[in-house]
């Protein structure tokens, strides 16, 4: 009689996903992300929702550099992903040449960004949870976005405005988001450290909630 073979391990990359479904789901259908993709804001809410944006991305993309050759978040620093330059175009075109000037993050936003700083310091590991979380949702979700962006405010197909969304440097998405799961699959730690990502990614996931109830409390429509 022939041993059972050992079964298959799941995919880290898969592990994480399912892991964090909850936490997903939850920013997914705040009450300022739904209002925002049903059309029922306006072109303020948007602007607004994408100079937080900013703050999170320069967290991510100021750090990145000093990432770039550490075993564990090295491989994820890819230039094609940078997003800080296409936001700012965005946001000259929403806000004009001085929209920057007087900007300050929301609370939420500045304890999210700090906190991806602090993992990009102290934890490769971590930052590679807030990475995940941000580039993988940008390709994926994001594009519905886009889509919202173009239709209800009249932007440009992929135009300034909605540049963010735009990945000139990927090809193909799909082929680009199976290669990013199978460094999420090769990621060099053991279990333990595994279980620290997963719960960080839970962590970027309600950081970015605190974002949108934030942005729901300056945008009440569903109130």
């Amino acid at each position: 009689m022939e041993a059972p073979s050992p079964s298959t391990p799941t995919p880290f990359s898969t592990l994480i996903r399912t892991a964090s479904h909850e936490q997903h789901t939850e920013a997914e259908n705040s009450s300022f992300m739904s209002d925002l993709l049903s059309g029922r804001l306006g072109v303020p809410a948007y602007r607004r929702y994408t100079e937080q944006l900013w703050f999170v991305y320069r967290a991510l993309e100021d750090t990145s550099g000093t990432l770039a050759q550490d075993p564990v978040a090295g491989p994820f620093i890819r230039p094609e992903l940078a997003r800080t330059a296409e936001l700012e175009r965005d946001l000259a075109h929403l806000g004009g040449p001085s929209w920057s000037a007087g900007l300050e993050p929301l609370p939420a936003t500045a304890a999210y960004a700090d906190r991806i700083r602090q993992c990009a310091r102290d934890w490769p590991a971590g930052y590679v949870a807030h990475h995940y979380t941000r580039y993988l949702g940008d390709l994926s979700g994001g594009q519905i976005i886009r889509g919202t962006a173009e239709k209800t405010w009249g932007f440009d197909r992929k135009g300034d405005g909605v540049r963010f969304y735009v990945f000139d440097g990927i090809d193909n998405p799909a082929a680009f988001k199976r290669e990013y799961r199978e460094l999420l699959d090769a990621l060099p730690v053991d279990d333990l450290e595994k279980q620290r990502v997963i719960d960080e990614c839970k962590r970027a996931f309600t950081l970015n909630s605190a974002v949108f109830q934030e942005l729901g409390a300056q945008f009440p429509l569903s109130a």
